[in-house]
């Protein structure tokens, strides 16, 4: 039933598509980000759904009447610069045909980031673009959550087999992305249960993501929760939240994860932190050997046994920082930073720039709570390799979009007010005329 649901729901979406390609960048974000297939058994599981819609919507979009234009902002630039320099890295590769199987796939991510930044050009296709990815990772924060606290934080929660998110690190990554955007969503339902009910899924969220185990995911929950609380306007609701949260957590949580939790201070001991700083030294020796870096995938044994202080130590990058050093070296490092310094000033410019402007005060705060969410991602991904998750370009798309709505806002044309007494002669006139006409 899972296989057929699944099935009906996407290729229904096709003819809505067609008439509307904005509607295909919702859809196949709901695709990348909940992967609903993952959740059945049978033949959906293998269905390229996500490459179906992807065409659907570049054909619909290519044969529409909708404006074709990139909004060129500098953020915009950097990651099309970004993107051409990782395609450079992947020619002189150490492993050039895994290169460009993950060149593949990160392209396809890229390429609808960029015709997002086309289709989503106004504040009802953005926020439903938000409450779509708030919702998608949100149903395994409200899954996770419930779990959580139904089993006494005894398991992992893990994210759908197969994506981005399956491990219990990655999925607690992206729940303590997402718990900024379910606050913005809340905010900005009208409903009389929908506030409610996302202000639920959002605790819920969080227990979800501490309840994954990951210390990444801890350190991120921490950095983002107070940062949280700095930027938000509803300061007193969020520290309602917050206390709610924590005592479900410390009533919850078992001995065994207060265990784990304290190996982040005794790391030394720990063998995990020990691996994943080798693999950082040895990313920081293949850059300096390597102007290139050594491209995708190239974290394995025999780079190792080339730049590794201990040859016999393999491991993942295990950080976003070490891993954009090590395939795309120092160039694609400081690419990959200086997009992330961008918004966060252009983030700060939007939420000043709206103050004056009540009509455009939800833009501003979902400036905020996408660098509420970025300092999830900076902090729990310093020990994740999630460099090229597609949610943080998510981000940087939201920031560029919402750059170009505002910049459209200003260059329109404003009513002119005529005054109440300028238009009683003007009407008068007009009448004299026309009795004279008469």
């Amino acid at each position: 039933m899972r296989d057929i649901a699944v099935t009906l729901l996407v290729f229904g979406s096709i003819p809505l598509i067609l008439k509307r390609p904005w509607f295909g960048i919702i859809v196949w974000t709901w695709l990348g980000f909940m992967n609903p297939h993952r959740m059945a058994w049978g033949f959906s599981t293998t269905m390229p759904f996500a490459y179906i819609i992807a065409l659907t919507t570049i054909f619909a979009f290519a044969t529409s009447k909708e404006p074709k234009q990139i909004p060129w902002t500098r953020e915009a630039h950097v990651l099309a610069i970004f993107v051409a320099w990782m395609c450079i890295t992947t020619v002189f590769a150490m492993f050039p045909d895994l290169a460009r199987e993950q060149l593949i796939k990160v392209l396809k991510i890229q390429v609808m980031i960029f015709v997002a930044m086309m289709l989503i050009v106004d504040k009802y296709r953005l926020n439903l673009l938000v409450l779509t990815i708030a919702l998608s990772i949100g149903f395994y924060g409200v899954k996770g959550g419930i779990f959580t606290i139904a089993s006494g934080g005894i398991y992992h929660v893990q994210g759908p087999p197969g994506t981005f998110i399956e491990g219990n690190n990655e999925i607690g990554l992206a729940l303590a992305m997402t718990v900024p955007l379910l606050y913005y969503s809340a905010r900005q339902a009208v409903h009389r249960f929908a506030r409610p009910a996302l202000f639920v899924a959002m605790v819920l969220t969080a227990i979800a993501a501490i309840g994954t185990q990951s210390r990444g995911a801890l350190l991120g929950m921490a950095a983002m929760g107070i940062m949280f609380w700095l930027k938000a306007r509803q300061k007193f609701l969020i520290a309602a939240l917050a206390v709610v949260s924590v005592f479900a957590i410390v009533s919850i949580m078992p001995q065994q994860w207060y265990d784990r939790m304290s190996t982040i201070q005794n790391y030394q001991a720990d063998s995990s932190a020990v691996g994943r700083i080798n693999a950082w030294k040895m990313a920081w020796n293949m850059a300096k050997d390597r102007p290139l870096g050594g491209g995708f995938e190239s974290f394995q044994w025999i780079t190792f046994r080339m730049y590794a202080p201990d040859p016999d130590e393999v491991h993942d990058s295990h950080s976003i920082y070490f891993q954009v050093l090590g395939h795309h070296g120092f160039v694609g490092l400081a690419l990959f930073l200086i997009l992330a310094i961008m918004m966060w000033f252009s983030a700060s410019r939007l939420r000043r720039e709206t103050k004056a402007l009540p009509e455009m005060h939800w833009l501003g705060e979902l400036a905020t709570m996408v660098q509420v969410s970025l300092v999830a991602y900076l902090s729990a991904g310093a020990f994740l390799g999630l460099a090229y998750f597609d949610y943080y370009y998510n981000l940087v798309l939201i920031v560029i979009v919402g750059k170009a709505i505002l910049a459209r806002h200003r260059a329109a044309p404003k009513p002119v007010a005529v005054p109440v007494q300028g238009a009683a002669s003007q009407l008068a006139s007009a009448d004299r005329q026309s009795i004279a006409v008469r």
